[in-house]
């Protein structure tokens, strides 16, 4: 397995960088990689984007809204909220599940003072409240699964930028979302950052595996990036255009 280290805190050109590990870096049995978003709603492959934000509100808060490359629904990120990928060759074997990544996750934790553990089919939870959410995509026999932690994350902003049904908030109602989930910060005895938790992260999946190594991109694949990244995933076509027909409401 090898790391990508991510530095970028810009929503489009980090899925942009993930884009290209998952369809391009195919001779690559397994990748792993560690981001921080600004501010961001990442909206599903097949979402209509408009239908699933505040516009006014992500607007005046300066709130980047993107499409990533698999389905789900939309979500919230923040500098205080860790985003992970894993993409593997071995799909179909089940070799590389959302399970096996949770291990180090847990003994991060569990060395923080914290007891975390994975719960049905692919949530994070400590005393019965989820920190984790994830999705997958898969692309001629390979497997991209990424997800976020939530570390710090501004759940006020959260609940404004995403446009929520009034249907959905009344049927599940905001205190009781609130109730089952969690920032991990929140549940530690000694406070770090969330890039302090990043390298503990990358330090414990290297424990896990021991004969991972850092992929270090070239400058002819960073340009390929960049351009993926100027003509596809920071354009208004791909994040609007690409968007579902419907009715306005």
């Amino acid at each position: 397995m090898k790391y990508i280290v991510n530095t970028s805190n810009d929503p489009a050109y980090n899925i942009a960088l993930e884009a290209y590990a998952f369809r391009e870096l195919v001779n690559e049995d397994e990748l792993f990689i560690l981001w921080i978003n600004r501010p961001a709603i990442i909206v599903g492959k097949h979402q209509n984007t408009i239908q699933e934000i505040n516009k006014e509100y992500t607007d005046a808060h300066n709130i980047k809204v993107v499409r990533r490359l698999s389905g789900g629904g939309a979500v919230y990120h923040d500098l205080n909220n860790l985003n992970y990928t894993i993409i593997s060759n071995k799909a179909d074997e089940g070799a590389f599940d959302f399970k096996t990544f949770s291990q180090p996750v847990i003994a991060t934790l569990a060395d923080l003072g914290v007891k975390a553990e994975f719960t049905g089919r692919n949530d994070l939870e400590i005393d019965g409240k989820k920190f984790c959410g994830n999705a997958q995509a898969y692309y001629k026999g390979r497997m991209m699964h990424h997800g976020c932690l939530l570390f710090d994350v501004d759940m006020s902003v959260l609940g404004q930028a995403l446009k929520v049904s009034k249907d959905k908030i009344e049927s599940k109602g905001v205190k009781s979302v609130r109730a089952r989930v969690t920032n991990i910060v929140d549940e530690l005895p000694e406070k770090i950052t969330v890039n302090e938790f990043s390298d503990k992260i990358l330090e414990k999946m290297k424990e896990f595996y021991p004969d991972m190594e850092e992929y270090v991109l070239s400058e002819d694949e960073l340009a390929k990036i960049q351009e993926s990244y100027e003509k596809q995933f920071n354009t208004w076509d791909w994040t609007y255009g690409q968007s579902p027909e419907y009715t306005v409401e």
